[in-house]
């Protein structure tokens, strides 16, 4: 009976102890960080960038980070953090873009990615800011005088650029000639080591008026298609703060200014810069 009675205190006390813990509230979850409040936190928006592209991303003479893309991150920064300096600009490669954003080096790719279906796979694009379409760039003196002369001969390309991809799936028994950046492909060109280099008609439009002796093929490669700013698969907040953001630039024409500034002059006087540049993000493909 003496163990009995000292039993029942015991599972009373077991029993308080389990009402006890019925009546614990659950742990909240953590809540998930804000990747914009990251970015204040540290004070600094990490942007990709070319620095041999010009008009869009390019290095000046006195080593500064200037183009139509560069500006439009140095607006996000104060937009976002209020002071444009507060963006450090990373140089990337056509083919080192995607896995910057994915290794979380950069924040934001501004580096004149065109939209397709497999770099959907592998980002998450914002609205578009310009248009372009593909061509080919040859010398003045060169027979070549369509795509389809292409097929016996060298194309240079820049390797991770739309225009080798399209041609890598679409003509894989091309001779494809590919360098890394968009500098060394042009340098090829000019020393005659291929027949014709397909990019982006804005660049090749550009370099063949800085560079007397070569035309672009009317035909193009693909259809016309979307340029826009790039984030990590899956980084919405970003995204929307972006397209947010083009809306608003859309609506003091901030994009016409950057066009005017950079790269209305690399073009022919007939060119409309609504062939080019796509204000508010509002693409109509």
């Amino acid at each position: 009976m003496k163990t009995a009675k000292l039993l029942l205190p015991l599972l009373a006390v077991a029993l308080l102890a389990g009402c006890d813990k019925k009546t614990e509230e659950p742990a909240k979850p953590a809540a998930a960080v804000s990747y914009i409040d990251k970015i204040k936190a540290r004070d600094k928006l990490i942007v990709g960038v070319f620095t041999d592209k010009p008009p869009f991303g390019f290095v000046d003479e006195s080593g500064r980070y200037v183009g139509f893309d560069t500006d439009i991150g140095r607006r996000f920064a104060k937009d976002l953090l209020g002071d444009e300096n507060k963006v450090e600009f990373v140089a990337v490669e056509p083919a080192s873009r995607i896995p910057f954003l994915q290794s979380d080096k950069v924040d934001l790719i501004l580096a004149n990615m065109t939209v397709t279906p497999e770099r959907k796979e592998a980002v998450d694009f914002t609205n578009p800011n310009l248009k372009v379409a593909v061509q080919a760039l040859v010398a003045n003196a060169s027979p070549v005088k369509s795509l389809d002369d292409l097929a016996s001969r060298t194309t240079i390309v820049t390797t991770g650029t739309t225009a080798d991809i399209w041609l890598t799936k679409n003509h894989p028994d091309w001779k494809l000639l590919k360098f890394e950046k968009n500098s060394e492909s042009l340098q090829a060109l000019s020393a005659g080591r291929g027949d014709a280099y397909a990019q982006d008609n804005l660049v090749l439009f550009s370099w063949a008026k800085q560079n007397p002796g070569y035309r672009v093929l009317e035909q193009k490669l693909g259809d016309e298609a979307p340029i826009a700013p790039a984030v990590k698969k899956g980084n919405i907040e970003l995204r929307d703060w972006v397209n947010a953001e083009l809306a608003k630039l859309g609506e003091e024409k901030y994009l016409l200014k950057l066009y005017d500034q950079y790269v209305r002059k690399e073009l022919s006087d007939d060119t409309k810069p609504e062939s080019v540049i796509v204000e508010g993000g509002k693409w109509q493909g």
